[in-house]
C-alpha cells in the first residue's frame, strides 16, 4: 500500500507538471472573432486579393494590342559624294474592335537615284486610309481573341478569389472547432481527475479506519492513475490543436503567430447548437450550379469556344484589302488637294492547299472542348453528392446531439444514484467507478458531437463554396 501511495504520488507531480495550467488572465476568442482575423491577415487571404488585381492587369494588357501605334521609319545612301535617295515615312496606325485597321501616313522622298514609284512632291505626301482583312480575320482575330479571353480570365480570377476565401475559412474553421473540442475534453479529464483524486482520499481515509476494505483503496488508486493517463493524453491533443490554429493566425499576412497562453475557445454554454440551414436544400440545384469550381470550368470551356472559332477561321482564304486616300499639303494644308482620283490599293490573298495543319488543329481543340463538357458533367455530379453528404452529416449531428444531452443527464443522475448507495455502503466502489466512466465518455461524446455539428455547417457552406 505504501508503494501505491508513492507512485501516485509522482504520477500526480508528473501530470501537473505535464499539463497546461490556465492563467489568472484568459482570453476568450470566438469562432467569429477568430474567423474575422483570418480573414483579414491570413497570406492566403493576401494572395486571393491579387487574384482580382492579376485579372484587372491582364484584361489592360489585352486592351493594349488596341492602342494606336505612332512609327516613323528613315532611309538614306550616300555614296561618292552622291546622295541616292532619301525616304522618311510616319504616321499613325489605330486597330478597331471591328478588325479594321486606319492608318495616316506622311511621306517625303528625294535622291538622284530614287525609283520612280517612290517619288514624292517636293513638300511631301500625306494618305490616309484603312486596312480591311475580307476573308480570314473578318469576324475574328487574335487581337479580338485574346480580349474577349482575357475578360472571361477576369471574372475567373474573382471565382479564384472565392476558392481560396472558400477554403482558407474551412480550414481554419476545422482547426477552431479541434482546438475548441480538444479544451472542453481536457477539462472534462481535469474534473474526472479531481473527483477521483477525492475519491482516493476518501476511501484511504476509510480504510484506514477499517470502514473500507484495503483492496478499494488500490482501485480508487487505479482510477486516479487511468485518469492522469487520460489528462495527459488531452492534455497534449490541446497543445497540438492550438499550434495547429497557430498556422491560421498572423500579422498583417507578413509575421506569424502563435495561441497565447490563456487564450482560449468559447465556452459550452455559448455555442448553439447549429440546425441544418433549408435553404441549401430547397435551393440544392442552383447553388450547386453557382459554385464557383463550376463556373471555373464553364469559363475554361467559353475560352475553348474563342479557340474553336479561332480555328475555323483559319479555314478562310487570307484576303486583306488596303485603300488610301493620297494628298498634297499646300500651304501646311494637308487635305487641300484631297481627290478621290488621288489613292492607292491593294489586294493580298493567300491560301493554304490542303489545310491540314488548320483542319487537324481545329479537330483537335473539338477533343479538347468534349473532353472537357465530360469534365464539367462528372465535376457538377461530384459536387451534388458532396453537398448531399455533408447536409445529411449536419443533419444527423442536430439529432445526435440532442439524444445525447439527454444520454448525459440520465448518466449523471446514475452517477449521482450509485455515489448515494455507495455512501450508504449498499454499493461497491466498482460501481461507481463504472457510473463515473460512462459519465465522462458521454460528456466527452457530447463535446465531440458540439464540434463536429459545427464543422457539419461548415463542411456544407464549404460544399456549396460560400463561405466568403
Amino acid at each position: 500500500m505504501k508503494n501505491v501511495n508513492i507512485l501516485l504520488t509522482t504520477l500526480l507531480l508528473f501530470s501537473w507538471s505535464f499539463t497546461w495550467s490556465q492563467s489568472d488572465s484568459t482570453t476568450i476568442i470566438s469562432y467569429d472573432e477568430y474567423i474575422e482575423i483570418v480573414r483579414a491577415n491570413h497570406p492566403m487571404a493576401k494572395q486571393a486579393e491579387l487574384q482580382i488585381l492579376m485579372g484587372e492587369t491582364t484584361l489592360s494588357m489585352s486592351r493594349g494590342a488596341f492602342d494606336p501605334k505612332a512609327f516613323a521609319e528613315v532611309a538614306e545612301k550616300y555614296y561618292d559624294e552622291k546622295q541616292y535617295y532619301s525616304v522618311a515615312n510616319g504616321g499613325f496606325k489605330i486597330p478597331t474592335w471591328f478588325g479594321v485597321e486606319l492608318n495616316t501616313n506622311y511621306e517625303q522622298t528625294s535622291g538622284n537615284f530614287l525609283s520612280p514609284e517612290n517619288s514624292t512632291p517636293a513638300g511631301g505626301l500625306w494618305y490616309t486610309g484603312i486596312s480591311l482583312p475580307i476573308g480570314k480575320g473578318l469576324f475574328i482575330d487574335e487581337r479580338r481573341a485574346e480580349l474577349r479571353k482575357a475578360e472571361l480570365y477576369q471574372v475567373s480570377t474573382e471565382l479564384e478569389r472565392r476558392l481560396m476565401i472558400n477554403k482558407l475559412i474551412y480550414e481554419a474553421g476545422k482547426a477552431y472547432w479541434d482546438w475548441f473540442m480538444a479544451y472542453h475534453v481536457r477539462e472534462v479529464f481535469v474534473e474526472g481527475l479531481q473527483l477521483a483524486q477525492e475519491r482516493y482520499t476518501a476511501v484511504k481515509q476509510g480504510a484506514e479506519f477499517g470502514d473500507r476494505p484495503s483492496i478499494d483503496t488500490l482501485e480508487a488508486g487505479i482510477q486516479v492513475q487511468n485518469r492522469m493517463l487520460g489528462l495527459q493524453q488531452s492534455s497534449l491533443d490541446f497543445a497540438n490543436a492550438s499550434a495547429k490554429l497557430s498556422i491560421f493566425l498572423w500579422d498583417d499576412g507578413m509575421i506569424p503567430l502563435e495561441v497565447a497562453d490563456g487564450t482560449l475557445p468559447s465556452s459550452l454554454e455559448d455555442i448553439d447548437i447549429l440546425a441544418m440551414d433549408e435553404e441549401f436544400l430547397s435551393q440544392l440545384d442552383t447553388l450547386i450550379s453557382n459554385h464557383p469550381e463550376l463556373a471555373q470550368y464553364r469559363i475554361k470551356l467559353d475560352q475553348m469556344l474563342i479557340d474553336r472559332r479561332m480555328k475555323q477561321e483559319q479555314l478562310k482564304p487570307q484576303l486583306d484589302l488596303k485603300y488610301n486616300f493620297l494628298t498634297e499639303p499646300i500651304g501646311g494644308n494637308p487635305i487641300a488637294d484631297l481627290s478621290p482620283n488621288n489613292y492607292t490599293w491593294g489586294l493580298k490573298f493567300t491560301m493554304p492547299i490542303l489545310l491540314r495543319k488548320e483542319r487537324n488543329s481545329l479537330k483537335m481543340t473539338e477533343l479538347k472542348i468534349n473532353n472537357l463538357e465530360f469534365d464539367i458533367k462528372t465535376k457538377n455530379a461530384s459536387l451534388n453528392y458532396y453537398a448531399i453528404s455533408s447536409l445529411n452529416d449536419w443533419s444527423t449531428t442536430r439529432e445526435q446531439i440532442d439524444l445525447f444531452t439527454q444520454t448525459v443527464t440520465d448518466y449523471n443522475g446514475l452517477l449521482r444514484g450509485e455515489q448515494r448507495m455507495f455512501d450508504a455502503g449498499e454499493s461497491s466502489l466498482f460501481m461507481v467507478n463504472a457510473r463515473e466512466v460512462g459519465y465522462i465518455n458521454s460528456k466527452i461524446k457530447l463535446i465531440e458531437l458540439l464540434a463536429k455539428n459545427r464543422k457539419a455547417g461548415l463542411t456544407t457552406g464549404y460544399a456549396f463554396g460560400v463561405l466568403n
